[in-house]
């Protein structure tokens, strides 16, 4: 029994030691992951049902809904994330990203309507460090949402703290959105 508990110990720590550190569910850095840059193409996506129709031309209405999102950080040529996001009618929203699930990959925040066109978000998340809290991070971002209501795209700055709010990193990128049709 002995040998079987440290057999399973010793297997443990040897997963536990390949695990790279990662900060965050938005954390750009982390692309530089082998594993993370497998999904560096981006998703096409299998739509579902028909387009959505809108009889408004008010960007809070049509931001609400399921999204696919491109991430890329100012200055790169290739996507370091895609997400989906959902927008909520009460103004609120999350998010679960294509980051490992050790450094956090479910976000949310809240959101507000700029005027007819754009929608601002205030988002944020916890950062780990191989499973273990280390700081936060948080990203403001506003976008324009497309006449039609299909797709939106903007600009980001996700800025990431440790616990004691000292300054670990600052990224200034891109979105890009298409709207999955319900």
């Amino acid at each position: 029994m002995k040998r079987l508990f440290t057999t399973a110990t010793v297997a443990s720590a040897l997963m536990l030691a390949g695990l790279t550190a990662h900060a965050g569910c938005a954390d750009p850095r982390a692309a530089t992951d082998p594993k993370i840059q497998e999904l560096s193409s981006v998703l096409n996506l299998h739509q579902g049902g028909g387009a959505a129709q809108w009889l408004s031309d008010e960007a809070a209405e049509k931001i609400v809904g399921t999204w696919h999102v491109v991430y890329t950080a100012d200055g790169a040529v290739v996507p370091y994330a895609q997400a989906f996001i959902q927008w909520h009618s009460d103004h609120t929203e999350w998010e679960n990203i294509t980051m490992p699930t050790l450094s956090g990959n479910i976000c949310m925040g809240s959101w507000k309507s700029v005027d007819r066109w754009h929608v601002f978000r205030n988002h944020v998340g916890w950062l780990f460090d191989d499973g273990i809290i280390s700081g936060y991070f948080n990203e403001t971002e506003t976008v324009e949402v497309s006449t039609d209501g299909k797709q939106y795209q903007g600009h980001n700055d996700t800025k990431g703290y440790d616990l004691t709010g000292k300054p670990l990193f600052e990224v200034k990128g891109t979105a890009a959105a298409t709207l999955i049709a319900p």
